[in-house]
This record gives structure tokens, sequence and C-alpha cells, in this order.
């Protein structure tokens, strides 16, 4: 199941993420996000001025690591470093890193792709 690699990889800043791998685990995160959020409504652990639930707060933190984790290894993947994560703190250019991360294809010729990595032609590879 591609939605579990980035929980196999939890810790992982190297090689590189496909577009599928990423956007199978964001799509992972809304539903458990959703479940968390539907658990806290039920039990009456959601706060309204924190804007989440005891549950929903421990999903958050233990998917922090591998969501950033994936980030780093689809930004690898577009030829780009790391430290781009550093845009999301500007207002405006962090538009423009969503839509790379997003829908830049893939880079056969990235410094941090390793040679055994088969390149995708379909959309989400």
């Amino acid at each position: 199941m591609i939605f579990l690699e980035p929980l196999k990889k939890y810790a992982v800043f190297s090689g590189v993420a496909t577009r599928k791998e990423y956007w199978m685990f964001v799509l992972f995160n809304i539903v458990v996000w959703i479940v968390a959020a539907t658990i806290d409504a039920m039990t009456g652990t959601y706060n309204l001025q924190m804007g989440y639930g005891l549950i929903s707060g421990i999903a958050s933190l233990a998917l922090l690591l591998p969501n950033l984790a994936l980030t780093v290894r689809r930004l690898h993947d577009t030829n780009r470093s790391a430290w781009m994560l550093l845009l999301f703190l500007i207002p405006i250019v962090n538009i423009w890193l969503i839509c790379v991360i997003a829908f830049f294809s893939s880079r056969s010729d990235s410094r941090f792709r390793s040679g055994d990595v088969i390149q995708g032609s379909s959309f989400l590879d």
C-alpha cells in the first residue's frame, strides 16, 4: 500500500518521493484527520478555542515527522534542496512551492536520485 510507504520511512530525509506517493499520503492524512476529529467530537475532547481535540492533536503530532520527511523527498524528486521548505514561511512565495511539490514532474537527472529508480510515465508517477 503506497500510502503507508512514508510511515515505513518515518524519518528518512534522503532519497526521492514520487507524486503518487505524496498525494496518496496526503489523502491518508485527510482520512486520519477526519476520523480523529469525529472521535474527538463523539468523546467531547474537542476544544473550540484551540481548534482541535486530544485525539486529532496526537494524530497531527504523530504524522508531523513523516510529512516533513515526505515533503523533503518530494523536493528532492524535483531536484530542489530541502532548504526550500523555509519558503513556506513567506506568504506569497509558499504558493509557488506548493505548485512545485504538487505539479512539477519527476526528474530522472535529479542529483538526489539513485540509478535504481524507474521513472514513471503517468501523471501521478
